[in-house]
């Protein structure tokens, strides 16, 4: 799929040193509605000057999400591919024959482990050496994957795929630093009984697309352990956790051991002051954030204020271009319907025709995390619509009924309750209120076409 090419610099070389033209790479990408632009690229790029570069082709507003994922389909296998990582040298582990893929979509899970690690490392997965009387909060959690000197250790029950056999059985594993292992004797840690698996200097975790269709993994919480330079199904390490939150631990742990310090400043960088894009021109690199919302405009300073301005002017936008393509006529009922329908549809929030399993999968790929939600159709009644949002890394779907009063059509998630004029103004609700929903909407699922 890697296409290189020689690259003929302008620049003058010194005399005392050959001229080594640097090599570029064409690289295709895919969004989730399968469509694919392909891009020539520097072949030293990373996964996040690739985002950065479809952030601005597709004017996104850049929300930290953003991510590249390599999939694997013929071993149905998929991972992140973190934002430091050489895309040149992803490609280049590929087979000629192989059909890998690069994806860019949003993960909203990418760094939620850095802002809630509690909930990511459950209390009686974790033990650390260095901890005191066994309670230790965030930061200090967090400080010991960072840290070369503690020694964390994630510990528990898994399901493994015996090599060369269809068969499942469940172990007792131990993830260290120093690699994973498992347990020939029970839940013994004792040096004698640990067997070694993998260690992750040269190895990717990634997650099974299909466990239970692909593999007969007992649970579709399937993932593996690859050799970065391996394309074949027998080398894998196939694993299986009982439920995703011990599978969301396990895959998080395994990458925090590889990359370390490196994940933090990952996290950190976008946060910081930014500074000039390799990728943008000189006269993009001149521009500044304006706030033209007052009677006067002004220079936004403050680079955290930048992404809820933009958000907001983005759904003022929105309103008003529905509010014109539905202003014709008199203000009659089916007139109040028209302008619903032209609000919502126009939300990136809104996925039209998606089934229940679409939905499902769609919130799953952009991460499990609390908040994260889509709105769409309901399948089974087509006056109605559903929200869909994940809890507790589960989805639940909420129906939206249409309320009909003097003429005039409401919506509602709780029998009439509380009533809004359309969908806009019900999510824009419940994004301030948790109202009778298990969390507030905080993240929606956006698709967009490449």
């Amino acid at each position: 799929m890697l296409c290189t090419q020689p690259y003929i610099s302008s620049r003058a070389c010194p005399k005392s040193q050959p001229c080594l033209p640097p090599r570029t790479g064409v690289i295709k990408v895919y969004s989730e509605d399968n469509t694919s632009r392909a891009v020539e690229v520097p072949s030293d790029i990373t996964a996040r000057d690739i985002c950065q570069l479809f952030i601005l082709k597709n004017h996104c507003i850049d929300d930290h999400s953003w991510t590249l994922f390599e999939q694997i389909p013929h071993l149905s296998i998929e991972r992140t591919i973190e934002d430091h990582e050489s895309v040149i040298e992803v490609q280049s582990g590929w087979g000629m024959d192989s059909h890998c893929c690069l994806y860019f979509r949003k993960n909203y899970a990418k760094y939620e482990f850095f802002k809630k690690p509690l909930d990511f490392f459950p209390e009686q997965m974790v033990s650390v050496s260095s901890e005191s009387n066994g309670i230790m909060n965030h930061s200090q959690l967090i400080q010991t994957f960072l840290s070369s000197s503690s020694c964390p250790e994630i510990h528990g029950f898994l399901h493994a795929k015996e090599h060369g056999r269809k068969s499942w059985k469940k172990f007792y594993f131990v993830l260290r630093r120093s690699g994973l292992y498992f347990s020939n004797k029970g839940t013994s840690k004792e040096p004698r009984h640990l067997q070694f698996i993998a260690e992750f200097g040269d190895s990717d975790v990634y997650t099974l697309l299909s466990a239970k269709k692909v593999y007969g993994a007992p649970t579709d919480y399937g993932f593996c352990v690859k050799a970065s330079k391996s394309s074949s199904a027998r080398d894998l390490k196939l694993l299986c956790a009982d439920d995703e939150q011990t599978r969301t631990c396990w895959v998080t742990a395994m990458r925090l051991f590889k990359y370390g310090m490196q994940l933090y400043q990952n996290f950190t960088q976008p946060y910081q002051k930014q500074k000039s894009s390799p990728m943008r021109s000189i006269s993009e690199n001149s521009l500044v954030a304006m706030d033209f919302s007052g009677h006067k405009s002004r220079v936004i300073e403050n680079p955290s204020e930048v992404l809820s301005v933009a958000v907001e002017e983005g759904l003022s936008w929105r309103r008003k271009s529905c509010h014109r393509l539905s202003s014709h006529g008199s203000p009659s009922a089916s007139q109040s319907s028209l302008s619903s329908i032209a609000i919502h549809v126009a939300q990136p929030w809104f996925h039209c025709k998606l089934s229940r399993d679409e939905a499902q999968k769609l919130i799953s790929q952009q991460g499990l995390i609390d908040g994260v939600f889509l709105v769409r159709d309901s399948q089974s009644n087509p006056r109605t619509f559903v929200l869909s949002l994940c809890h507790t890394q589960k989805i639940k779907h909420f129906q939206i009924v249409p309320v009909e009063e003097d003429g005039e059509l409401f919506y509602s998630l709780d029998d009439g309750h509380t009533r809004f004029t359309d969908l806009l103004q019900l999510v824009e609700f419940y994004q301030l209120n948790r109202g009778i929903l298990p969390c507030k909407l905080k993240h929606h699922c956006a698709r967009i076409a490449l």
